[in-house]
């Protein structure tokens, strides 16, 4: 299983980082042991100082498949959720000042909570609208018909570099409004309204 994430895919989440943005998708991954299911607690690493919560709609693969057309990307993934992709900016901007890769500051264990999957006939995939609440006050909004990339964009784009294999996992970005978590946080992610997804830090 294969978690496949996607930077800088809303304008709005760009810009406030000081960003540009891009003009063809920016893919990184994380390891099977970033995800985190079930509600479970999520544990404040003690190698940063400032991380960052960022709300994301994930998809679910459900077949393999190679250099994947775009027309036919809606049949590779039979599920949606929302996640968190948790970030060590202070790490992340070291690693970025220095040229180096910010894996360390994405892809450590636990930083990938994921909340429920609920089937597509469920929502239109074109306007999908999802919050993320911090401590019961919203911080983050956004909608899918603002992604840069769209779902079937995004799809085919990945499976030009990595054979997409079913159970993978695509966080497909996240809109403006990311900020710093603390020990003690409840964060609770929503699509069009439905609690999917509680992470606790501790």
């Amino acid at each position: 299983m294969k978690i496949f994430c996607i930077g800088r895919n809303y304008a709005d989440h760009a810009k406030e980082l000081n960003n540009a943005v891009p003009s063809q998708p920016l893919i990184f991954m994380k390891p099977p042991t970033a995800l985190v299911r079930n509600g479970r607690d999520v544990y404040y690493p003690e190698f940063t100082k400032d991380m960052h919560y960022e709300a994301e709609i994930v998809l679910k693969v459900c077949r393999n498949g190679r250099h994947v057309e775009e027309k036919f990307a809606h049949k590779y993934f039979d599920a949606i959720s929302i996640g968190i992709d948790f970030t060590a900016r202070d790490v992340q901007s070291k690693c970025k000042a220095k040229g180096h890769p910010w894996e360390i500051a994405k892809a450590f264990d636990d930083s990938a909570p994921i909340g429920e999957f609920i089937e597509l006939s469920e929502v239109n995939l074109e306007e999908i609208n999802f919050h993320l609440t911090q401590n019961g006050v919203t911080v983050q909004k956004g909608n899918t018909k603002d992604l840069i990339f769209p779902f079937a964009t995004l799809i085919s784009y990945i499976s030009k570099f990595f054979r997409l294999q079913k159970g993978d996992l695509i966080f497909t970005g996240t809109p403006a409004g990311v900020g710093p978590t603390k020990i003690g946080d409840k964060l609770e992610g929503f699509i069009e309204g439905k609690k999917l997804l509680q992470c606790n830090v501790k």
